[in-house]
């Protein structure tokens, strides 16, 4: 085919499933170890979007939120986010009133002049738990959809390795959140099941076409087959990836300090999502398939 690259991928094989399982465990240490830091969503509380009357920075609104009179709600850990006004903050901490942010409101007006309420959200511990459920059904039913569909389309092989490459990717967006201490919030669950669907869309294409050569050409599996089917979606996987993450990075610096994190964890998703359907997902099938084949008195089973 003309145009085609010709990269021996698997050359690499083991040093890049190596690197994986690598980024895998980092990332389960971190999510074990560190947790996470999850936002009123999922814990109840307040969170206060303010307009203040002069510019302040995180360290004076700290300071203000000390005052004797706020002293039982226990502010110490409240989260101080500055938007890009340098007189708009963010103000997140566990409280079970509504009545507390009329109190964090006087301190703040005499302290800073005045103070104009953007934005008051109250979300009880109740709707927190609920949508931890959701999220996780939403996560378990996405897997077991795509694990059915992939058996249905492919070979038995293909769909546990494309399952098994999306969860790791998961699991390493995950750890990376835990790591940097990333807000987890509903709109994080949507970012993570577009990563879980941006995955497994790349590692189908490559599959497909790993596939299309087993039918056509007749050919055993091999390193060859599996780098020139790789080669010939090369174009596909970078274009494809490139300008999605364009998007993702013009928001990231464009969009403000709200979607930043949301914006980071959807970049690290799709280059981690890339890196294994390429680096990580071909040569686990292989592997796997060749290990079956040569088995005593086993044949490689068709693909479909």
């Amino acid at each position: 085919m003309r145009g085609v690259p010709s990269f021996n991928f698997m050359r690499w094989s083991k040093t890049t499933v190596a690197l994986a399982a690598v980024l895998l465990v980092l990332s389960l240490f971190s999510m074990l170890f560190k947790g996470f830091n999850l936002g009123i969503d999922f814990t109840g509380g307040l969170l206060l979007e303010r307009h203040l009357g002069r510019a302040a920075t995180a360290a004076e609104v700290r300071e203000a939120l000390q005052a004797p009179e706020l002293a039982d709600l226990n502010l110490s850990g409240a989260i101080i986010q500055p938007l890009d006004d340098p007189r708009d903050v963010l103000i997140r901490f566990p409280s079970q009133s509504s009545a507390d942010a009329a109190r964090v409101d006087e301190v703040l007006a005499r302290v800073f002049g005045s103070v104009d309420a953007r934005r008051t959200e109250f979300v009880g511990p109740v709707i927190g738990a609920e949508l931890v459920r959701n999220a996780l059904w939403a996560l378990a039913l996405s897997a077991a959809g795509m694990l059915l569909y992939l058996w249905f389309r492919f070979e038995v092989r293909f769909s546990v390795v494309a399952i098994a490459t999306v969860l790791h990717n998961v699991l390493v967006v995950l750890g990376v959140v835990s790591f940097f201490s990333f807000e987890i919030n509903s709109p994080f669950i949507a970012a993570i099941l577009t990563v879980l669907g941006y995955s497994i869309n790349d590692t189908i294409v490559i599959f497909d076409r790993i596939r299309e050569h087993l039918q056509v050409r007749q050919e055993r599996p091999s390193a060859e087959l599996v780098n020139r089917s790789l080669n010939e979606t090369l174009a596909r996987t970078i274009n494809t990836g490139l300008t999605t993450l364009l998007v993702v990075v013009s928001l990231l610096v464009f969009g403000g300090e709200t979607i930043r994190e949301l914006m980071i964890t959807l970049a690290v998703g799709i280059v981690v999502g890339a890196f294994s359907s390429v680096f990580v997902a071909s040569p686990l099938w292989l592997w796997w398939r060749l290990r079956d084949a040569a088995k005593p008195g086993a044949g490689a089973a068709p693909a479909r």
